[in-house]
């Protein structure tokens, strides 16, 4: 037999929200607490209004290198310990209440060590009031005129509103008023606790803008705190006993007959809309700061605190203030709230002051502490779990589990980081040594915090009513109150505003529209009907009158019960009368505490005027100290300006100099090698003349005629590796008579002939032709690839003012690389002479050195001449000449 499977229960969809692209990182802010001594080591430094740099202390670990290892940190804002509280609240809460009045949630939670200062920020002190009470001091500045009439909203206890007609809230106002067990003042009128009176300075109010003024408000705040994981209600009445349970040794709660006590915390549970909310919490309605603040102080008294021996008001739990804010818009006359619970915007923003981060080993706690401080961390390292996966998902487009339900304070607020409104943090820290190592752990984690986005909240639709409708009801009130009297009509100021809410069964207005400036109908109509409406109304209010009267009896019946409880009241007077007599005496012993107040409160004035010299004369020593540190570092600045520059000018000098010294060297090596190139050339030409002469058949020349003339080096001869100092040997064999060798030009080798655009036609007759050349006006690879010779043509004005033109010849060789080089190898000048000179006549037998290595009666023999034709001077009266250079125009250094 087949059993057929259970199906599971679907579980519920959640609801569709309108989905946000925009995201906003989590504004994490840092706030450095004063040392406690002037004497103390600092390790932290604010080094720019969002940046700070931590220093370890002496004596803690070095790095590898052997130095103090410095981080910085950098947050949204810094602020460093002259910040005042009005400052940090501007700069991180005041956009966050903004957000609560027109709508949206806020988180905003305090994370540091333990005695870095969050209860101070959060809280305050007489004078300097924190966050919160600023918090609420701006949304009452803010809301006070547009403030619904008290119970006309009304908690579900499902973490909803319900909205209610006036007459419904005055009956459970009466209703609540009669079951209170004696009468009290109200909040407001109560007198302050001395701790928190002068919180905020009138000239420190802030108020908020672009309020809805067609609109309702009402603020409920809930104070709660989670101890050891455990949620507990602290403006629940009598929950003492619930908070602190007896432990044995053992860490159990038991009670005399060793029963277990079950922790009687609340329970966190999920609305219609998956938001969290914690059940069975008391939320109590409020109408001005005063009276919200006294609630939150009557909470914070009962918050537990211990002494260890680091702070000695050691919060030993997390505590969360909730602040709603309900919203209704009017209806369409402007006079009562709309009744349609849709149209009720809830609001919430959680100021959170998280319990610090301690080490057991320096508290010194012990026992129950022991238990607190692990619960504590515990905590903290869920907080920092569910940020670091957060973290994740977002960066690397994972998709795991955060593990909001391991704590009670991330499943409380982990629609905050689902996208239900905006968080905000304030890392508080203490700067001395010794909360070096915890300190740096929380920068860790609050910078990881700045890296994760929340989903910006979509913003709600607002009512299609029109605008304006809270003024206009108004001056429409006083206008007709104002005819009524100028009528004679009855005014009923004194009618009681319950049954206002009968008007809408009134006759309904005619037609008011004017078309002519005489319509003489249509306000005598208007007025006709309105006085109607008013005599019906003054009916209704008669029956009203009878109802009253009903009650008046009823109340006589009450006043026979109130008369037994006057004697009560009787015997309780009695009672108090001996209490009166022992306010006396304690008047008396407080007159002479008093007197002693004033002794010792002169003595502190005579000692705060010692403290304040002392304090002048360090502020003056502080000031020399800081002006003697300027000027030093003004001169150590102006020590490294003045070593950069010397540093810059010696590299400049020594720069120079090597440059001028290899060119030196350059030039010189070249000169050298050139003489040593032409020694080379005119022994060769010496050995080629002896040669030419002991070749039978050909006369000799005369021996002092003659001189050897450089023959042009072939290609083996011009390449530089085999050039030599030493003449060649003379050859042993029979000489034979050598052949005048043809110019290259005119050999079968390619040429590339670079001509410059730049280029002038002299018009000579002697013109330098090269067959075989490719002609270019500028070389390229490609043509130095196809070509074994390179020729460039180089004109230049003279020393005597002619143009000269110059033929730079060299050979290209291949490179390693796979490219082409040019190796010059020597220089053919072309220049023209003007004829003013007459023509010198050459004498062949005597002759006359033209320069210091060569002469012209070396040029005798024809075939010679003819040879080195194309290399003659053009118009020279020096007979043919061959100028042969080896290096290039020296350039001036």
């Amino acid at each position: 037999m087949i059993r057929q499977a259970k199906g599971k229960t679907p579980r519920r969809p959640p609801p569709k929200k309108p989905s946000s692209n925009q995201k906003d990182p989590v504004g994490v802010y840092c706030r450095v607490r004063p040392l406690g001594a002037e004497d103390e080591e600092c390790c932290i430094e604010v080094i720019s209004s969002s940046t700070i740099q931590l220093h370890a202390p002496e004596g803690f670990k070095t790095n590898r290198n052997g130095e103090y290892k410095e981080t910085q940190c950098s947050f949204k804002k810094v602020f460093g310990v002259s910040v005042s509280q009005m400052e940090l609240f501007e700069y991180v809460a005041k956009p966050l209440v903004d957000d609560l009045i027109h709508g949206k949630n806020g988180l905003l939670f305090t994370y540091g060590v333990t005695g870095s200062g969050k209860t101070f920020t959060m809280t305050g002190s007489p004078g300097q009031g924190g966050l919160l009470p600023r918090s609420l001091d701006m949304i009452f500045n803010t809301i006070g005129p547009y403030q619904a009439k008290r119970y006309v909203f009304k908690t579900d206890d499902k973490n909803g509103m319900d909205v209610q007609s006036e007459v419904d809230a005055l009956l459970e106002r009466q209703r609540r008023e009669n079951n209170l067990p004696a009468p009290k003042a109200t909040p407001s009128r109560q007198k302050l606790d001395p701790e928190i009176a002068d919180m905020i300075k009138p000239e420190e109010a802030y108020k908020a803008g672009g309020v809805d003024e067609d609109s309702s408000y009402s603020i409920f705040v809930s104070y709660i705190e989670i101890y050891n994981n455990y949620i507990y209600d602290l403006l629940e009445e009598n929950q003492e006993d619930a908070i602190k349970p007896k432990w044995n040794g053992g860490g159990t709660p038991v009670r005399q007959n060793t029963e277990f006590i079950p922790p009687q915390s609340k329970i966190l549970r999920e609305d219609q809309n998956h938001n969290m909310y914690v059940s069975g919490c008391m939320e109590v309605e409020v109408k001005s700061a005063e009276e919200a603040f006294q609630v939150f102080w009557r909470g914070q008294k009962k918050r537990k605190i211990a002494n260890t021996r680091l702070n000695r008001e050691s919060s030993r739990s997390h505590s969360v203030f909730i602040i709603k804010l309900a919203q209704a818009p009017l209806d369409a006359d402007g006079d009562n709230i709309l009744q349609d619970k849709s149209q009720v915007n809830v609001s919430q923003l959680c100021l959170v002051d998280l319990a610090g981060s301690e080490r057991t080993g320096r508290t010194g706690a012990e026992g129950t502490r022991i238990r607190e401080a692990g619960n504590i961390n515990q905590s903290l390292l869920t907080l920092r779990t569910c940020i670091e996966i957060l973290r994740e998902n977002q960066m690397c487009g994972t998709n795991k589990m955060v593990p909001y339900r391991d704590s009670k304070v991330t499943h409380l607020f982990k629609n905050y980081f689902d996208g239900e409104g905006k968080v905000k943090m304030v890392v508080c820290v203490n700067p001395k040594a010794d909360d070096y190592e915890e300190t740096l752990l929380v920068m860790r984690f609050a910078e990881m915090t700045q890296e994760v986005e929340i989903a910006r909240p979509v913003d709600r639709p607002i009512c299609g009513f029109t605008p304006g409708r809270r003024n206009r009801n108004q001056a429409f009130k006083e206008e007709l109150s104002r005819k009524l009297e100028e009528r004679g009509g009855p005014v009923d100021r004194d009618v009681p505003s319950v049954i206002t809410h009968l008007v809408h069964s009134l006759p309904p207005l005619p037609s008011s529209e004017l078309t002519d400036p005489h319509d003489d109908i249509t306000l005598p109509r208007l007025i006709e009907t309105l006085q109607s409406r008013h005599r019906i109304r003054q009916m209704m209010i008669d029956e009203y009158n009878k109802a009253a009267n009903m009650m008046k009896s009823m109340l006589q019946e009450l006043d026979s019960n109130l008369i037994s409880k006057d004697n009560f009241i009787h015997e309780q007077n009695g009672k108090l009368f001996e209490k009166d007599k022992v306010i006396q005496t304690n008047k008396a012993e407080i007159e002479r505490l008093e007197k002693k107040t004033k002794m010792q409160e002169h003595k502190i004035d005579i000692l705060q005027k010692t403290t304040k010299i002392y304090e002048d004369d360090k502020r003056s020593l502080r000031q020399e100290l800081e002006t003697r540190e300027q000027r030093l570092h003004r001169e150590l600045s102006e020590k490294r300006r003045m070593e950069q520059r010397m540093h810059g000018v010696v590299s400049d000098t020594q720069h120079k100099w090597e440059k001028e010294c290899e060119r030196r060297v350059n030039a010189m090596q070249l000169e050298m090698q050139n003489k040593l190139w032409v020694k080379d050339e005119k022994l060769k030409q010496l050995k080629a003349i002896v040669t030419e002469s002991k070749t039978p058949g050909r006369p000799d020349p005369p021996p002092r005629q003659t001189q050897p003339q450089p023959q042009r080096p072939s290609r083996e001869e011009r390449l530089p590796a085999k050039r030599s100092a030493s003449p060649s040997p003379v050859p042993t064999a029979t000489p034979v008579r050598p052949l005048h060798r043809r110019s290259r030009s005119a050999g079968g080798e390619k040429w590339v002939d670079h001509k410059p655009a730049s280029s002038l036609d002299l018009g000579t007759v002697l013109q330098p032709v090269i067959p075989n050349a490719i002609q270019v006006s500028a070389p390229s690879e490609k043509a130095l690839s196809k070509c074994d010779r390179y020729v460039l043509t180089h004109q230049e004005v003279a020393s005597d003012g002619e143009i000269q033109t110059k033929l730079i010849k060299g050979e290209v060789i291949k490179t390693r690389g796979g490219g082409q080089a040019v190796q010059f190898t020597d220089i053919e000048t072309l220049k023209q002479e003007l004829t003013t000179v007459s023509s010198r006549k050459r004498k062949s037998s005597e002759g006359t050195p033209a320069s210091g290595d060569r002469a012209d009666g070396a040029w005798t023999d024809v075939e010679t001449r003819c040879s080195v034709a194309v290399e003659m001077r053009a118009g020279s009266n020096m007979g043919p000449g061959f100028e042969h250079h080896g290096i290039t125009k020296r350039r001036k250094p």
